[in-house]
């Protein structure tokens, strides 16, 4: 293959995880925001409203159950059949379940069957986007040169900058043109009918993407060898790798989805600020943040992964008690600094190295499905149950003082497994692929 093409490849495979990614991350934020907004209402009408915020984020938490499943069996299809093959099906695992939920039938017209249906949903969801993520990641950072596999890593977390901004300017709009009281009969359903034309577009860039020189590598050897990958096999040989990526996890994926999905229900049930001013701040930090996340991934290329990610863990953590207080001001300007800081600077800086490292961790032979499962099965375990957590914390004690020591306890986790695991900025992800029997 030429230079030209070479490069051509290259930002394609960027592209594709940008996009692929952009409906990930959409799929799951739509019904975050929808989960804070409506769905308490929609799904779960007859218990009051803060209970019923509660049962939305509980199906908001199911679709995150599934995720470790998929993560482990597409990411060991993608190791052995190929990464663009997964990338494309995980498209329409997810988009057709997002599609579906903006089809559903509510609780008025279904009764039980409508919240059954809903989690069986997120449950398809939550398995195809398992896969996605890590698959993305690990096409483009494997298509990059050596020094500029953090920038290639940042394509995919750009894709998470890009989904929020669009799932709460698509929220925006349609409450601001309809008006609440249409929003919450009808007019909910329309976000989440939309994800079908990221998979559309998603699956044009897809298809022509060809398979990393890594994995070709790595396949032809196998297949000399007569050698085969089990599906457990990259948690027998990786199983430090697979712990530190769940521990790493916790912070990250926790305020992941502390700002776009409690926060925005905290300003709105919590403290009565109107919809618009937790959108707005999740719209100004997400816009940032296509600034900030391949300037920090270009970084991580310069003085490694793990200082960039240890910097914005503790930023995140050091800035929760100011910005609850921020909160508290009812300012509209404060509250958008507050978002900008931590979601747009400290969270970018967490998310961006995270890619690359993760990907360089593993052996390219169980790269995508160790990546995939021990990710998602760090998902779970915080960013699933952080806004359920969250919530009930702040239900119990009315403050605000238990979610911070929450979220500070994930940043910790997140601290002491970045110290345990190694600096990849200088591996050769070509040349360590080692097979192994099952």
């Amino acid at each position: 293959m030429s230079e030209q093409a070479v490069r051509y490849q290259t930002k394609q495979a960027g592209f594709a995880a940008l996009i692929g990614t952009v409906l990930e991350w959409y799929d799951f934020l739509i019904y975050g925001a929808a989960a804070a907004m409506v769905l308490n209402k929609v799904f779960f009408p007859a218990i009051d409203p803060l209970m019923g915020t509660l049962a939305a984020f509980g199906t908001y938490a199911v679709g995150f159950l599934s995720r470790p499943l998929g993560g482990l069996i597409l990411g060991h299809l993608g190791d052995r059949v190929g990464r663009k093959e997964v990338l494309i099906l995980t498209l329409f695992l997810m988009g057709g379940a997002t599609t579906a939920i903006g089809l559903l039938p509510t609780y008025d017209q279904i009764g039980i069957m409508a919240p059954i249906a809903l989690v069986i949903l997120r449950l398809i969801q939550g398995f195809g986007a398992g896969g996605e993520y890590a698959g993305a990641v690990v096409l483009s950072v494997e298509h990059a040169k050596q020094g500029k596999r953090g920038l290639a890593g940042a394509w995919a977390p750009m894709g998470f900058s890009a989904a929020t901004l669009l799932a709460n300017v698509v929220f925006f709009s349609c409450l601001s043109i309809m008006g609440e009281q249409v929003f919450v009969e009808w007019g909910w359903r329309i976000p989440f009918i939309l994800g079908s034309v990221c998979v559309l577009v998603g699956y044009l860039i897809r298809r022509h993407i060809v398979e990393p020189p890594a994995f070709e590598k790595a396949k032809a050897a196998r297949e000399q060898s007569s050698k085969r990958i089990g599906v457990f096999s990259a948690i027998k040989r990786h199983p430090r790798e697979v712990l530190i990526v769940i521990g790493t996890r916790m912070g990250e994926n926790g305020f992941a989805y502390f700002y776009p999905v409690f926060i925005m229900a905290y300003l709105t049930t919590g403290l009565g600020f109107p919809k618009s001013t937790a959108l707005w701040g999740v719209i100004v930090a997400c816009t940032l943040q296509l600034i900030a996340m391949p300037a920090f991934g270009m970084l991580s290329d310069k003085i490694g992964r793990k200082p960039v990610y240890i910097g914005g863990t503790v930023l995140s953590m050091l800035w929760l008690v100011p910005f609850f207080l921020i909160c508290g001001t009812g300012s509209f300007w404060a509250i958008i600094l507050g978002f900008v800081v931590g979601l747009g600077i400290a969270y970018p800086a967490m998310m961006s190295p995270q890619a690359s490292w993760y990907a360089e961790l593993f052996d390219t032979d169980f790269r995508l499905s160790g990546f995939a499962f021990s990710r998602e099965l760090g998902s779970i375990l915080a960013g699933g149950l952080a806004p359920f957590i969250c919530t009930a914390l702040y239900s119990w004690s009315g403050h605000w003082w238990p979610i911070v020591v929450y979220m500070c306890v994930l940043g910790v986790i997140t601290l002491v497994a970045l110290a345990m695991g190694p600096e990849t900025v200088h591996k050769n992800i070509e040349d360590n692929h080692q097979t192994i029997t099952q």
